[in-house]
């Protein structure tokens, strides 16, 4: 329980990876922790409606190696976001984010997500529902405008009515979604980016947690928005390039104790992948998550192709992650024995 109370309260600088539908489930999230321990990880969007009348298990099962770990709701009725918030915290998540930003038309056609930034109390009162129905942080992730909305006016609207709801933090996608006219893909990378706008919230509202997030690349990029605001929040940069997390430990929070050697990593995940057959499930669900581990060394191809296509075929287990670190390492002595030639 500590580690949920000191979450938002100790002003540190936090760096996340962002929630993401289809990539960040309890598998990735398990992998990512052996790669940093202390960045917050974020659940893929659930929605209120489903934890309501669904399995919890398969919704919103964890691993306790996940903490931090926060769970992302979709859903615009604060009484059965409450409902969903009391379920994910007895479940042990360390926070509970409304999600506000979502262009998608799912999400639309929910009235949810992104549309939920032209109703700033409405948002506030599903923030206050949480509040009052669990013990954990309560939190928003938005964009800074939808459609023809002027984004100063939007954004800074909708921040204060959560602050004055008790929002224990504002992580803001630095684009606006145009919930017309552009796919999720192109809205995450046709608007454009305004990062200024969100540090300027963060000088408005120096007592509020303001994160930032959006196209994000670097660990460089990240360590200088955190002169400017509270938090980083990385999602794909993350997942397709999830070998920089092993830095975040480092370079976010000043942690020169807790990289591991990716030899313990790959022996974490080897179990896990084990575990998880064991129990009926598919290694191919687990390993998808690891195909970038080595993106830019040599052999990393290669290493990416046997992931992909091995992890298919049937008995495979956790070795096929040392059979493929094995081409990583037989490239690295080759290029050792051709630079001492």
């Amino acid at each position: 329980m500590t580690h949920r109370l000191r979450l938002y309260r100790d002003h540190a600088p936090r760096f996340a990876v962002a929630p993401m539908m289809d990539w960040t489930d309890r598998h990735c999230r398990f992998f990512h922790r052996q790669l940093t321990r202390h960045a917050l990880l974020y659940s893929e969007m659930v929605t209120a409606e489903a934890i309501l009348h669904g399995d919890h298990e398969r919704l919103l099962g964890l691993d306790d190696a996940e903490h931090p770990v926060a769970l992302q709701l979709g859903g615009s009725d604060p009484a059965k976001l409450a409902k969903a918030a009391k379920a994910g915290a007895a479940f042990g998540y360390d926070e509970i984010n409304l999600n506000c930003g979502c262009p998608s038309d799912r999400v639309q056609n929910g009235a949810f997500g992104a549309c939920l930034m032209l109703e700033p109390q409405l948002v506030a009162d599903c923030v206050k529902a949480m509040k009052d129905a669990v013990d954990v942080p309560v939190t928003i992730k938005c964009r800074i405008g939808v459609d023809d909305q002027e984004p100063e006016a939007a954004l800074f609207a909708l921040a204060q009515a959560v602050a004055a709801a008790g929002a224990d933090a504002i992580w803001v996608h630095a684009r606006k979604a145009w919930l017309q006219g552009l796919s999720p893909k192109e809205n995450r990378e046709v608007p454009p980016l305004d990062y200024g706008l969100v540090h300027a919230l963060k000088r408005a509202m120096p007592h509020v947690f303001i994160g930032i997030n959006g196209g994000l690349q670097t660990l460089d990029q990240a360590v200088e928005h955190l002169t400017h605001v509270d938090g980083v929040m990385l999602g794909r940069a993350a997942y397709q390039d999830c070998g920089l997390l092993l830095d975040v430990d480092r370079r976010i929070y000043g942690d020169d104790t807790a990289r591991r050697p990716v030899e313990e990593v790959l022996d974490a995940m080897a179990a896990y992948v084990d575990a998880h057959a064991a129990k009926g499930g598919k290694p191919a669900h687990v390993i998808r998550h690891m195909i970038s581990l080595f993106n830019g060394a040599p052999g990393a191809r290669r290493f990416r192709q046997i992931l992909t296509v091995d992890a298919l075929k049937p008995g495979v287990t956790g070795r096929l992650l040392w059979d493929a670190f094995s081409v990583i390492q037989a490239e690295a002595a080759r290029r050792d024995a051709l630079a001492a030639a």
